[in-house]
């Protein structure tokens, strides 16, 4: 009798905490999913408060369309026009082999993402973020820097870090989905390592629509830089100096970030 009643309450331990284990596991998933949810929302109501300039489909940057607003916040993973056009138009390898855009460095063996942020993937199936050229020059040195703990997940077009310059606090976005293994900065190449959800990387930019890109967000930083600054025009002949900020101190760096940061 006494083996019975061992066993018995024994057995109900071992259900009780994997009925406890369980809900903490589905609880733990609910929350995931309406962190996803809510970070989604988020960027479609910021998306739609950009200038309708900056919406522009990234085939408008290619010259395949004369004009059209992304109908998916730069997510063409979601996009059948998209993946109608790659297939009947492969995109074709950028024109020359060469790292050096307008004076910058935009290596061509990583994906951009439209907030100036990089994705690269690493043998071991990571992929490293970082900073763009562009980007790396408007923040120049950081004041501050704010990077998430390890474990955290981001989610693509949802800030990864933040960065303090002068008057700016500018939320990064991330250009892709995943779990935070180590933390960079600006001392380092990269600003996180990530373990990605997916290796589809085809709402990125890549190859030949790096230049088209770029040539707009030179436009683009020219307005803002008039528009904040009176008389404001780029140093070295249209090259961005390495440290933006400090080449215009009476510009409000914060719009002006806010602007090329998305």
């Amino acid at each position: 009798m006494t083996h019975y009643i061992f066993f018995g309450a024994f057995y109900t331990v071992i259900a009780v905490v994997a009925a406890t284990l369980i809900a903490a596991v589905l609880r733990s998933r609910r929350a995931l999913v309406s962190a996803c949810q809510v970070d989604r929302i988020r960027w479609n109501s910021e998306f739609h408060d950009l200038p309708q300039r900056d919406r522009v489909c990234r085939h408008v940057l290619t010259g395949e369309f004369k004009s059209r607003e992304c109908p998916h916040a730069f997510d063409c993973r979601e996009c059948e026009t998209h993946a109608r056009l790659i297939e009947k138009h492969p995109l074709a390898p950028a024109g020359e082999p060469e790292e050096d855009l307008f004076g910058m460095q935009f290596p061509l063996d990583r994906f951009y993402h439209r907030g100036h942020t990089w994705a690269h993937l690493e043998p071991d199936g990571t992929m490293s973020v970082g900073l763009d050229d562009l980007g790396r020059r408007l923040l120049g040195v950081p004041d501050a820097v704010e990077l998430p703990q390890p474990g955290t997940r981001v989610h693509a077009n949802s800030p990864a870090f933040r960065v303090r310059k002068r008057d700016a606090d500018v939320r990064v976005l991330s250009p892709v989905d995943g779990e935070v293994l180590e933390t960079g900065g600006p001392g380092r190449p990269w600003y996180l390592r990530v373990r990605p959800e997916s290796l589809d990387l085809t709402h990125l930019l890549r190859g030949s629509e790096i230049r088209p890109w770029l040539m707009r967000e030179m436009e683009r930083l020219q307005l803002a830089l008039s528009l904040e600054s009176a008389g404001a025009t780029l140093a070295d002949g249209g090259v961005p100096v390495a440290d933006i900020a400090a080449s215009y101190p009476d510009a409000d760096w914060d719009a002006v970030c806010g602007e090329m940061f998305l």
